[in-house]
């Protein structure tokens, strides 16, 4: 499949997507497994950034992964300086990391929602890479990237636009970035950079409708989960006769729930991850590989409902 040049409004890829590769004996064993507990039944989708790591967006605790200390929701709102500091590192991120493009992963997943399978995807990933590779029926569990929000009015502008608004308001500073050299990027465009005079000059946008904090429009490392997106989580769930979890740790309880709650309910749980979950005590079946290939061999080889 020919790759489009960065649809995606999420500021992320570093890497050239990788494609999806056959499954080894192995993993083919389990697939198969897989592939007798979903015949024929609808199933609820729960995906993490395993599934967009083969998009070149970093992953937080796959395998390999460096350790990360994100800013917290609370950090944000308490002092103006770790703002500065976060756009700064955030608008260094966007430049460099600006496309990604959906994974053959993604296009799995709009297939398997075409042919009527899932009760619903709901997506830990903010990079809204699902929705470019055409699924419809989404829930952006911790919010999207595409968008920033004020947080005293509520309105919402885009990333993009934002993106610009800050070149203006700081002229040549991606350019000192660049030669002040840069260590890492995190999974949302967090670069982390060394030159805290560079940070420390950098200009932040308010909102041009009050004057208010601009956040970007997904869920912080200790803020709540809005509670529709929960609500709506689960009804995919009860919907479904089984949960297949993909490309998560589930370290984080936003996830997990959903797996506790099929569990609950004596549905099987599916999980596709490198690396333990978790979830692993609740899943009926695991399966160590890749997510990408997984969930290509499963929307390949499922039969019609």
């Amino acid at each position: 499949m020919t790759q489009r040049a960065g649809v995606g409004l999420t500021g992320f890829a570093s890497m050239p997507p990788v494609a999806a590769a056959n499954p080894s004996s192995e993993e083919l064993e389990v697939l198969l497994r897989i592939r007798d507990v979903l015949a024929g039944r609808r199933f609820a989708l729960l995906t993490g950034a395993g599934l967009s790591t083969d998009s070149g967006i970093p992953d937080y605790r796959g395998p390999g992964s460096p350790p990360r200390a994100p800013m917290t929701y609370q950090e944000f709102v308490k002092e103006a300086a770790n703002r500065q500091r976060y756009w700064a590192r955030n608008h260094i991120g966007w430049s460099h990391l600006r496309h990604a493009d959906p994974n053959q992963g993604h296009f799995a997943v709009a297939e398997l929602e075409r042919r009527g399978y899932l009760t619903g995807l709901i997506t830990q990933n903010v990079d809204r890479l699902h929705e470019d590779a055409g699924s419809i029926n989404v829930v952006d569990l911790h919010g999207r990237y595409d968008q920033v929000v004020c947080l005293a009015c509520s309105r919402t502008y885009s990333r993009r636009l934002l993106a610009g608004v800050l070149e203006e308001l700081n002229p040549g500073f991606l350019s000192r970035a660049e030669e002040s050299g840069l260590v890492e990027m995190a999974p949302d465009a967090d670069a982390t950079v060394e030159d805290q005079a560079l940070i420390s000059s950098f200009v932040v946008a308010v909102c041009p409708a009050c004057g208010g904090t601009l956040k970007p429009d997904f869920v912080f490392f200790g803020e709540n989960v809005p509670k529709d997106r929960v609500e709506r989580s689960y009804r995919m769930v009860d919907e479904a006769a089984a949960l297949v979890a993909a490309g998560s740790s589930l370290m984080v309880m936003s996830g997990l729930r959903f797996v506790r709650h099929a569990a609950k309910d004596g549905k099987p749980v599916v999980i596709i991850n490198r690396g333990i979950t978790r979830g692993d005590d609740k899943a009926a079946i695991k399966l160590e590989a890749g997510v990408s290939e997984a969930l290509t061999w499963l929307a390949a080889g499922l039969p019609p409902l």
